[in-house]
């Protein structure tokens, strides 16, 4: 055991001691030591509820042999956080998540891992972790909320911020707004919809990572607390048999999971975070295979923000094990890969059925032929940028405008809702990517402002920040190189004519060579936003959206 590194032998005597003090007995040091990894807080609603996870997980560990250990990860709550300064914080706890995992996993010598996550960034940073410390390993998150209930209809927090911007438009009455705020966000749980906390619970179903159901069981039902202590047994027998994270996030897995992504639609932040784990796991995933492998994919769900189910639904129409059952009649998944069940895709699949129709469409009746992602290129974004192509009105999958340009977030804002956006126009929100923001703020603000203003069909926005998985319409992210390195967003000026074309992945803006060379010169960084702490540091280390925006430590010239 690598735990015997802290339990055995004459030298280890003093570690002893201080199992002692935790109270374990001499059998409960015998056993595996499994690290529990929870990210309980009491400020995420997501997350309200993962102290019931943990002790059931804590219940599954011990009746299959294990000592249980619990330790904490943060948790940031993106919609909390949104709109102001507190999103700066958001993706760059990513990597401290990843960063104190590893350094309790290895400092306390854990046999294995269990990790419980639930929101944005504890999801991709978790199985960052698990890569990197690579030993038995695996997920159970908390389970998404139950959509709310507004006039009848299923809600979520994505119409909440929309409703703002009725308000701003003067469509909606501060009531109506009132009634919103009551109902749309009714359970604990990550929000109801496709966003990027239920994409990558999906995804690591996907991946191998996650038992079925990871993804879509609701956070409220007593369903969960079963999956939890099924994942505390499971672990002892990948213990047993010695599987790891690495055996399972292959290159091939990650080609599932991608794939996955693009059928359910998932949100652009899968773009980011995919990239990312895979570096950790040692493979390479560059985000231009996403468009060959949503060229091959059906977009089979049309979840919230892009169409009117929720995760509950998908739930009960047989979740993300019907979905990769449908991609299998176009034989789109790699089947004989291992898994955290000690079984291989194929197999765990093989008696998933589609229940509902309306909410997976099969692959000969799809929303789309094409997956639910697009990576675009072009002289906006010479390196890429991403749009969720599945969330975009159809007349807005071809458009040119004038762009106006923005230099934060807020200064963005501040237009849309004071009625200066017109239709046609391209908002540029630059300068918030992952060095200039620093942190790469998502603009779920100004989406919902453009949406709720009833200009979702007719305007759109780009940035180098990025977007929340509640984002929808033609709302392009992750645009690379960024403004902050004199990417060519930061030469975008006022008027200039924009063309988007997303069947044929293209982002330009109408200018000569010339005059780009020329606007170029004239160019000069901006002094940076924070000079001090970890978003300092972050900002030194972080590399471009296109590269997942992982860490690396400069070099020197």
């Amino acid at each position: 055991m690598k735990s015997d590194s802290v339990k055995k032998g004459m030298q280890q005597a003093p570690h002893r001691s201080l199992f002692n003090a935790l109270g374990l007995t001499e059998e409960e040091m015998k056993r595996p030591l499994v690290g529990i990894v929870s990210s309980y807080n009491e400020i995420v609603p997501g997350h309200m509820n993962l102290d019931k996870i943990v002790e059931a997980v804590k219940l599954g560990v011990a009746m299959a042999g294990g000592t249980p250990r619990v330790f904490p990860a943060i948790a940031v709550c993106d919609g909390i956080a949104m709109g102001h300064v507190g999103m700066k914080y958001s993706l760059v706890t990513r990597d401290l998540i990843a960063d104190s995992t590893e350094a309790m996993a290895l400092a306390h010598a854990f046999d294995a891992l269990v990790m419980v996550p639930n929101c944005d960034k504890n999801v991709p940073g978790l199985l960052m972790a698990a890569a990197r410390v690579n030993v038995p390993t695996i997920f159970v998150s908390g389970g998404p909320m139950l959509a709310g209930h507004v006039g009848g209809r299923k809600r979520s927090l994505s119409s909440m911020f929309e409703a703002v911007g009725s308000y701003a438009a003067g469509s909606m009455t501060e009531e109506e707004v009132k009634q919103f705020e009551e109902n749309v966000c009714p359970t604990c749980g990550s929000c109801s919809g496709m966003y990027t906390a239920n994409s990558m619970n999906c995804l690591t179903e996907a991946l191998g990572m996650g038992l079925r159901g990871n993804g879509t069981i609701p956070a409220v039902y007593s369903e969960r607390i079963r999956l939890a202590k099924l994942a505390g047994m499971q672990v002892m027998e990948l213990y047993r048999n010695n599987i790891r994270p690495r055996d399972i996030m292959t290159e091939d897995a990650f080609m599932n999971a991608l794939t996955v992504d693009m059928a359910l639609g998932c949100s652009t932040n899968s773009m980011l975070h995919l990239p990312a784990i895979a570096h950790e796991a040692g493979v390479e995933l560059n985000v231009d295979i996403a468009n060959a492998i949503s060229a091959k994919t059906p977009n089979l769900c049309h979840l919230a923000p892009a169409g009117p189910t929720y995760m509950e639904d998908l739930n009960e129409a047989g979740g993300v094990y019907a979905v990769m059952k449908e991609l299998t009649k176009l034989d789109l998944l790699h089947t004989d890969l291992i898994t955290v069940t000690g079984k291989t895709v194929g197999e765990n699949i093989k008696d998933a059925l589609n229940r509902n129709t309306e909410v997976i469409r099969t692959v000969e009746a799809p929303y789309s032929k094409t997956g639910g992602i697009a990576v675009l290129k072009g002289n906006l974004a010479p390196d890429s940028a991403v749009v969720k192509r599945s969330a975009v009105a159809p007349e807005m999958m071809v458009h040119s405008g004038p762009a106006r340009v923005f230099d934060c977030e807020e200064d963005a804002i501040a237009a849309i809702t004071g009625g200066k956006i017109v239709a046609g126009d391209v908002v540029v929100i630059r300068y918030e990517g992952p060095k200039g923001g620093p942190g790469m703020r998502e603009m779920l603000n100004p989406t919902s402002a453009i949406a709720g203003m009833g200009l979702g069909s007719s305007v759109a926005l780009i940035t180098d920040g990025r977007f929340s998985g509640a984002s929808r319409g033609a709302s392009i992210g992750h645009v690379s190189p960024e403004a902050a390195v004199g990417g060519n967003i930061a030469l975008v000026e006022e008027g200039d004519i924009i063309r988007i074309n997303i069947p044929e992945n293209t982002l330009d803006f109408d200018i000569t060579e010339e005059e780009l060379e020329k606007r170029r010169a004239a160019w000069k960084p901006r002094t940076p936003k924070v000079t001090t702490g970890y978003l300092a540091r972050y900002a030194a280390m972080v590399t471009s959206g296109n590269r997942g925006a992982i860490l690396e430590i400069p070099k020197k010239n």
